[in-house]
């Protein structure tokens, strides 16, 4: 490990992270044309790490949001409790039960897991994905304007965004870039169909992280590497921040398309590469 490649890392996960270009999807063309199979092995704990600084990025942007959810959670359960005034509640504890909802579809997944990962090594497969994310992306400017923000989603629209983060587990497809233009499909405002992609990405992306870090604390790291992970953590914050920023501005203005172009350009690239590879083996 260099500070170069701390770096070069830290850019690549706040950038892929947040913007609509799965990197999941990047990861996976990366490990089958480069020989990179063994490098999220290889720096398992810094690949948890990274995820943490994008985390910190989404916190940073939300931050009056998230203190607002974690004080009407508790609220909430006071009201469940028999505390309840009988007001309608208000839009920061709805948008927690949303959120909670919208996780759920994510369990059906962690039965699928081994599956999902055999798709790793499937170039063709992924090029395809990356292909229907444009699709996705493209669509999505055309949608009409929604009106549904926290006020008034409904739980049905949570559970059906939650299954398209759910399916945007396959490598290609889009978190964020699904999510979103699933929210925007079921009538939700552009400002609040980011909004509630964002936080929703909370609980999966900590989950998942939990999940691993018993498997990177045993695979174990040089201690005297830490400065150059924590740099690297660093950057995946900041550039993860900006990143968040940029698919604001350009959904608000009708332009998240735009990234379906990038899409196609990736995936028609690498579907070629993939068909030839398969045809001199």
């Amino acid at each position: 490990m260099s500070y170069l490649l701390s770096i070069l890392m830290g850019i690549i996960q706040g950038v892929a992270e947040f913007l609509p270009i799965s990197s999941s999807g990047h990861l996976a063309l990366f490990q089958t044309f480069f020989g990179m199979e063994n490098m999220e092995e290889k720096y398992m704990f810094f690949t948890v790490l990274l995820h943490f600084g994008t985390l910190i990025s989404v916190c940073v942007v939300y931050w009056r949001d998230i203190l607002d959810m974690i004080r009407e959670f508790f609220l909430g359960i006071a009201a469940l409790a028999g505390k309840d005034t009988g007001t309608p509640p208000p839009p920061a504890r709805r948008m927690v039960m949303l959120i909670i909802v919208a996780t759920l579809p994510l369990f059906v997944m962690v039965l699928l897991q081994d599956a999902v990962n055999a798709l790793f090594s499937n170039s063709i497969m992924v090029s395809c994905a990356l292909l229907c994310t444009g699709f996705i992306l493209f669509f999505s400017d055309r949608l009409a304007k929604g009106r549904k923000t926290a006020r008034n989603a409904t739980l049905v629209d949570a559970v059906i965004v939650g299954c398209g983060q759910a399916l945007a587990v396959i490598p290609g497809l889009s978190r964020s870039g699904t999510t979103i233009s699933v929210g925007m499909l079921r009538g939700f405002e552009r400002s609040f169909a980011v909004r509630f992609s964002f936080l929703m990405s909370l609980p999966a992306i900590l989950g998942a992280n939990i999940l691993e870090i018993k498997d990177a604390a045993e695979a174990g790291f040089p201690v005297e590497e830490l400065p150059m992970y924590l740099v690297g953590v660093a950057v995946a914050a900041v550039v993860g921040y900006f990143a968040i920023r940029l698919v604001k501005s350009l959904s608000d203005k009708g332009k998240f398309g735009k990234f379906a172009y990038y899409c196609w350009a990736v995936g028609l690239g690498s579907l070629i590469a993939g068909i030839v590879k398969l045809a001199m083996a």
